[in-house]
């Protein structure tokens, strides 16, 4: 067994604590990975909070974790040690259904396991990447390029394959009208996405306040939504509209601004439904649909291309002691635009 310190939550919207657990000992395709650095998910504080319900405390949150091999397994074959590599956010998953075969293990039939908050299928508790080391199954571990600072690496991990995809899978490309809705950690890694991939891009912002910011980052245009006549001058204008908030939204006045066949893709998870009248679908053939990040071969891609393309996430590098703080600043929308923890000060 390996001891490694951690910053864990007792209870729901408990203050961090330091503490330790044990991580299990290497198995033959295992990876024992050194963390250097932890990014904050927003879903971390849904989690910490037991928003969702289901919380599992203690609660190590973390699924944006890069680091170094420190050891490997004896059947290890992809990694080396210190080799600079990434877990996103999950550690496992059948490997057997259509979905795992297709690489696609997020949407595994048997449910993957989740980094934190889950159990996994020997029914142990994981346990995140607010922590030193995490031991996983190399299958599920990815290899960061060089050219990405591991710090700047470790956002991707969730932030850019759940922006990628959806984007990829919709085919965001030359011809294509894109909206994203809100710049914040995920919206400003999907507009540096959608931007490179070929598409016209517009954010949608609740203000004015990032109209410079988002033009940097590769938008073409900058609506704020608390204005009216924004979605009167925008109606029938996108293929496809990425929803990046983790609030609830008018969804009838965004789905107006669809084109025929068009679709508003959620990867924001508000605690609260959302409501819609089915007439906002019927009438355009319009759709309302979901992604959830990516599988670990798209991941890989997800930061290949990054690096070739100097894709990268704008951090604000915080110490173990300020994830309380961290947290209620994300809430407040008072980050640009992912904390990323430095594990060393733990």
């Amino acid at each position: 067994m390996c001891k490694t310190h951690v910053l864990s939550v007792p209870s729901a919207k408990a203050p961090f604590e330091k503490t330790a657990i044990e991580r299990r000992e290497l198995r033959p395709n295992d990876i024992l990975v050194d963390i250097k650095f932890s990014g904050i998910c927003h879903s971390d504080i849904h989690s910490a909070w037991d928003e969702w319900g289901g919380g599992m405390f203690p609660m190590v949150p973390g699924h944006e974790i890069a680091g170094v091999v420190e050891a490997v397994g004896a059947a290890v074959s992809k990694f080396a040690v210190g080799d600079r590599v990434g877990v996103g956010c999950f550690v496992d998953s059948c490997g057997e259904c259509e979905y795992c075969l297709q690489g696609e293990e997020q949407y595994c039939t048997k449910g993957f396991v989740g980094t934190y908050n889950s159990l996994d299928y020997d029914g142990n508790p994981t346990y995140g990447g607010y922590s030193q080391k995490i031991v996983v199954t190399e299958r599920f571990v990815v290899r960061i390029p060089d050219s990405l600072q591991l710090e700047v690496a470790s956002p991707l991990l969730c932030a850019g394959i759940t922006t990628y995809s959806p984007l990829k899978h919709w085919k965001a490309g030359p011809g294509k009208k894109v909206a994203v809705v809100g710049l914040g950690g995920l919206g400003h890694l999907a507009v540096q996405y959608a931007h490179t991939l070929g598409a016209e891009v517009t954010v949608l912002s609740q203000s004015m306040n990032k109209k410079e910011e988002a033009h940097e980052l590769g938008a073409d245009f900058y609506y704020a939504t608390n204005d009216s006549a924004t979605f009167k001058a925008l109606a029938n204008r996108f293929d496809l509209i990425l929803n990046t908030v983790a609030a609830n939204l008018d969804v009838d006045a965004y789905l107006s601004l669809l084109r025929v066949d068009g679709t508003l893709v959620n990867v924001g998870a508000p605690a609260e439904a959302d409501k819609y009248n089915v007439f906002s679908l019927i009438m355009q053939r319009r759709s309302i649909a979901g992604s959830l990040v990516g599988g670990i071969r798209e991941t890989q891609e997800m930061l290949n291309f990054s690096a070739e393309h100097g894709i990268a996430p704008k951090i604000e590098l915080i110490r173990a002691d300020q994830v309380d703080e961290a947290y209620e600043r994300i809430l407040k929308s008072d980050v640009r635009y992912r904390f990323v923890i430095d594990i060393s000060t733990l």
